[in-house]
């Protein structure tokens, strides 16, 4: 077994690195979460309100709707929660890594993700499992990243995926 620093997203979840930040970092980055959260809130409820959405709000509600089981979520009051209790999933963070995705696969970026998305939907046939497929792999490329306080890796991320094909 390995150091238990070096665990993986799938073992700890995303997590900072050993640096300790100031206060007013962490409070920017709380206003940050608390307005993503909020786009991702306020879309859902715009759409369940049959008020016209923006382009970003229309991803956002697409992505939801693939999501029943954060509907009730996104409903109750104390949404604001980093982590469902239920599942102890992080809807948000969730959400945010198939919004990061979309927008990758639109602007084909890192180059050649758009070809090896659409290779692994010719054997999966579904989009929203790819997705899911590649998800993790961008998961796992944020954490090591932030961990080691390096730039994120095209060439790794992109291995990722192709071994996905296997």
């Amino acid at each position: 077994m390995g150091h238990p620093d070096d665990q993986s997203p799938s073992d700890s979840g995303l997590r900072g690195n050993d640096r300790d930040p100031g206060s007013e970092e962490l409070s920017m980055r709380r206003n940050d979460d608390l307005a993503h959260r909020r786009l991702i809130r306020d879309a859902w409820h715009k759409s369940q309100g049959g008020k016209p959405l923006t382009a970003l709000e229309a991803q956002i509600v697409a992505v939801i709707r693939q999501h029943p089981e954060c509907h009730a979520l996104l409903e109750s009051p104390g949404m604001d929660l980093a982590v469902d209790p239920s599942s102890g999933m992080n809807p948000f963070l969730h959400l945010s890594l198939h919004l990061a995705i979309l927008e990758q696969l639109s602007i084909d970026q890192p180059p050649g993700i758009r070809a090896l998305y659409q290779e692994l939907l010719g054997h999966l046939g579904d989009p929203h499992q790819v997705e899911h497929r590649i998800m993790d792999c961008l998961a796992e490329l944020l954490w090591r990243a932030q961990r080691h306080g390096a730039p994120l890796d095209n060439v790794v991320y992109l291995d990722c995926i192709r071994r996905l094909r296997k």
